[in-house]
């Protein structure tokens, strides 16, 4: 299916799906075919979001907030939580994530053609392509990475400040030795999957 038969393209990419705290995070960026040229050329060298320093993505995604305030693309992001994780399983909490960002957008689905990162798939109502490392690949999906990494990560950065103990603003709820170690010591908070955090 030709991507240019649309008027809207769509980039989506999650963050957050292996720490021990946290939720798991999802966003949905949108470009119309008509500003399509002029929103790459802005984010020229946009690439997975691991694969850039914390500056360079800050760095993009002040470009985007830009873009954004002046209509030229637009992005919804979504968190579920630690406890939904817990209760429902990851793969319940991404999906939920995905459908609620894309739903966001308030566009037709047929009139928007959808990137994925490999794993992730839209509702069925919309024209979807899933690629393995998407996020590396296009970008539209690296745009999507880049904002919630850096959406997930500052509030990580706020969680630190209620509970100071973890190290939250280092490893954003990641299973360091650091992070496991203060479990030990204090316990899991209400944002741990205590699922996840047996072995620790």
């Amino acid at each position: 299916m030709n991507r240019e038969s649309f008027n809207y393209i769509i980039g989506i990419d999650e963050v957050g799906r292996g720490p021990l705290a946290g939720p798991v995070t999802v966003c949905a960026f949108l470009v119309s075919i008509k500003n399509h040229d002029l929103v790459l050329e802005k984010l020229t060298g946009i690439t997975d979001s691991k694969k850039l320093s914390p500056s360079l993505r800050e760095y993009y995604f002040e470009i985007i907030q830009e873009l954004k305030r002046n209509s030229l693309c637009n992005y919804f992001v979504s968190h579920v939580s630690a406890a939904v994780i817990d209760q429902q399983g990851i793969v319940f909490a991404i999906n939920t994530a995905l459908h609620r960002s894309i739903k966001k957008l308030h566009k037709d689905s047929k009139d928007c053609y959808v990137y994925l990162d490999g794993g992730l798939y839209a509702p069925k109502d919309y024209a979807q392509e899933t690629i393995i490392r998407g996020d590396s690949k296009i970008w539209h999906i690296s745009a999507a990475s880049v904002i919630a990494k850096v959406v997930r990560d500052r509030k990580m950065i706020n969680y630190a400040v209620k509970y100071p103990e973890y190290g939250f603003e280092k490893h954003k709820g990641y299973g360091t030795q650091y992070h496991r170690d203060a479990i030990i010591e204090s316990g899991p908070t209400d944002i741990h999957r205590k699922t996840w955090i047996k072995t620790c």
